[in-house]
């Protein structure tokens, strides 16, 4: 009788023990569950752009439409023969529908004008050639020399450069994002006296294209920021 109180008080003993022990593990895990760590990542490149839009904007003014047609499109010709002559290739022009404008159909125009219509003409060049189209932006004034007029396209035709392979390096970009905000979630942890555990959530980061500065829009900035929430542990 007595050995089997002895064995019912050790099993009780050990029970206790053991649920001491499971008690001690939920209030730890429920003391540690929220012991997280925001941080943000970076990335960032600076690359030359791998495709450019020039609108070349030209135009004709005067009094006869027939007339105004034929020399637009020998001023289209010569844009095209001195674009292809400095290595622009056929496929990589564009010749838009002209735009004419009738001044004497506007209500509040200016009939004092010693012409009637204005007609537009933009030939588009679009190519990867990116160095060797800057080359030729700055000697479109041999235009000049031929009697072609290039004017100002204003907003809406501005040349205009991207960078088009960005895709191809989004991976390592957002890895590196990444270690940089495990890096700085280790030295948090590190100066918190904890540990850092396991990634509890990440967005897929907030990507931007930029110019570098206005002076060089044909270098671009890319950046990435990414969120990353860590656990931390004792």
């Amino acid at each position: 009788m007595k050995d089997s109180r002895t064995l019912s008080a050790a099993i009780l003993a050990v029970g206790i023990i053991c649920l001491g022990w499971y008690i001690k593990s939920a209030i730890d895990n429920f003391a540690n569950k929220d012991r997280k760590v925001v941080v943000k990542g970076l990335a960032e490149r600076e690359v030359e752009a791998d495709k450019v839009t020039w609108p070349i904007v030209s135009k004709e003014v005067g009094n006869d439409l027939p007339e105004l047609y034929n020399r637009l499109a020998v001023m289209q010709q010569k844009i095209k023969t001195f674009l292809m002559r400095n290595g622009i290739k056929d496929g990589e022009l564009t010749v838009n529908a002209p735009q004419v404008v009738d001044l004497q159909a506007r209500e509040y125009s200016d009939n004092n004008r010693s012409y009637r219509y204005i007609i537009t003409s933009v030939i588009t060049v679009t190519s990867p050639n990116v160095a060797q189209v800057r080359g030729i932006l700055a000697r479109q004034g041999d235009l000049l020399k031929e009697g072609v007029a290039v004017v100002d396209g204003g907003y809406e035709n501005q040349v205009k450069y991207e960078y088009v392979s960005f895709k191809e390096m989004k991976p390592k970009m957002m890895q590196e994002a990444i270690q940089n905000a495990e890096k700085t979630a280790q030295q948090f942890a590190e100066n918190s006296h904890s540990s850092l555990d396991k990634i509890v959530s990440a967005d897929q980061g907030q990507f931007s294209i930029d110019n570098r500065d206005d002076n060089t829009p044909y270098i671009k900035k890319v950046r990435v920021v990414t969120t990353v929430t860590y656990s931390l542990k004792d």
